[in-house]
């Protein structure tokens, strides 16, 4: 008699969506937002309403915007087809519709796309790092720079701190798993990285390289120094406070001239078109 096949059950691993993962450890959507919107009304003196999300991926943090308020509009801005796809469904897909139709998702390179001009552009995840030379970095700047209103902003995020030139890996626990940050390869000529996520599970099995990415780990004064060269008008560091129980970060962010030697640090770079101080110099 022939034994009877037993399907073999699927581990944790095969079963994890990536996206959904990746949305878990990484993003943070409501409070990027709330430092996005009180930056730019403190900057622009009006509230933020229309913005664009660069490197949108699965459009989590634009389809988070139109959901704070009736009055906010968002544009989502991706190559891959696929991630965008899953966005709509997961994401777009469980807005009132009301909400989805204040969201526009585009797939389109940001070299090249063009939209009607928003208030903000976020460039988040440090997304713009693949962009590994110089004059390609400038022409996303500029490009960016064209799709703002006159007193427009550009949010970008960056990190460093001595460990970024080190080739290791960092585990965050989650409540199912365990999120891996690997910073396989670095070369100090050309500050070329490789860095890969992945995620672990109760089980043993593992998702590897759920998502992998090559930059060029750019440093705070090149980023500001190439803002200016797009045309900027100023290019700020919001450098975050320390707690000073835990010794780690507070989560709040400050415009700052001077940093800390961390080993790892996270910042905010903020680039304002026109600065506010001209414009109501203008008004006046």
């Amino acid at each position: 008699m022939a034994k009877s096949s037993v399907k073999k059950k699927s581990t944790l691993a095969e079963q994890a969506d990536r996206h959904v993962l990746y949305e878990a450890s990484v993003q943070d959507p409501e409070a990027e937002l709330e430092f996005v919107a009180e930056t730019y009304q403190a900057l622009a003196g009006r509230p933020l309403k229309r913005i664009r999300e660069d490197f949108c991926g699965t459009a989590n943090t634009a389809c988070a915007w139109v959901r704070m308020d009736r009055a906010n509009e968002a544009v989502g801005v991706d190559l891959d087809a696929d991630v965008l796809e899953w966005g709509r469904r997961h994401h777009l897909a469980s807005l009132k519709s009301s909400a989805r139709e204040r969201v526009e998702l585009i797939e389109s390179n940001v070299l090249e796309v063009v939209t009607a001009p928003v208030d903000a552009i976020l460039a988040m995840n440090f997304s713009y790092y693949l962009f590994t030379r110089r004059d390609l970095l400038r022409a996303y700047f500029e490009r960016a720079r064209a799709g703002l209103k006159e007193d427009g902003v550009l949010f970008l995020d960056a990190f460093g701190g001595y460990d970024a030139h080190r080739e290791i890996e960092e585990r965050t626990e989650y409540d199912d798993f365990t999120y891996v940050w690997d910073q396989a390869s670095f070369d100090p000529i050309h500050h070329h990285m490789t860095c890969r996520i992945h995620f672990e599970f109760p089980d043993d099995s593992t998702l590897h390289s759920a998502f992998e990415y090559h930059w060029r780990l750019w440093t705070l004064p090149e980023i500001r120094e190439v803002l200016l060269e797009a045309g900027f008008e100023k290019a700020t560091v919001y450098w975050e406070g320390t707690d000073e129980e835990t010794g780690e970060g507070d989560g709040v962010y400050t415009p700052s001239e001077i940093g800390d030697a961390d080993a790892g640090w996270i910042a905010y770079i903020v680039a304002e078109k026109t600065s506010g101080q001209r414009i109501n110099r203008e008004k006046k």
